[in-house]
């Protein structure tokens, strides 16, 4: 995947011709419902490190619901945040010099990652 992604923005490769369109507000939302949904990860918190957090003389009930809801409000603030910044650096974004620089920094990054497994194992 990283001399992929070098092999793609190497200087004077051609720009793709046309952008493939972008999702839209359904797909998107299905999306996302459909990740956090089959994420592992997610149900290892809710089942083993959520109870941990729970305040001591509480029902179980509402000290699961108060901390889920303190959850889903700490993400809508995180990537509604996420969103706003993107969205406004955009412009600089979709620049070619700018892509082309953070398409070499991810493919180096990955050959990294790929070197120290390598390594590792």
């Amino acid at each position: 995947m990283g001399a992929q992604a070098l092999r793609e923005h190497r200087r004077g490769a051609p720009a793709p011709a046309a952008d493939p369109p972008g999702p839209t507000a359904g797909s998107a939302r299905r999306t996302g419902l459909l990740c956090n949904l089959f994420n592992p990860k997610i149900a290892v918190f809710y089942t083993g490190l959520l109870p941990a957090l729970a305040p001591p003389g509480w029902p179980a009930a509402w000290a699961m619901a108060l901390l889920v809801l303190l959850h889903v409000g700490l993400t809508l603030v995180w990537l509604g945040c996420y969103v706003l910044l993107a969205s406004r650096a955009r412009h600089v974004l979709e620049r070619p010099e700018v892509r082309r620089t953070l398409g070499r920094a991810t493919g180096v990054v990955l050959i990294g990652f790929g070197v120290l497994l390598a390594v590792a194992a």
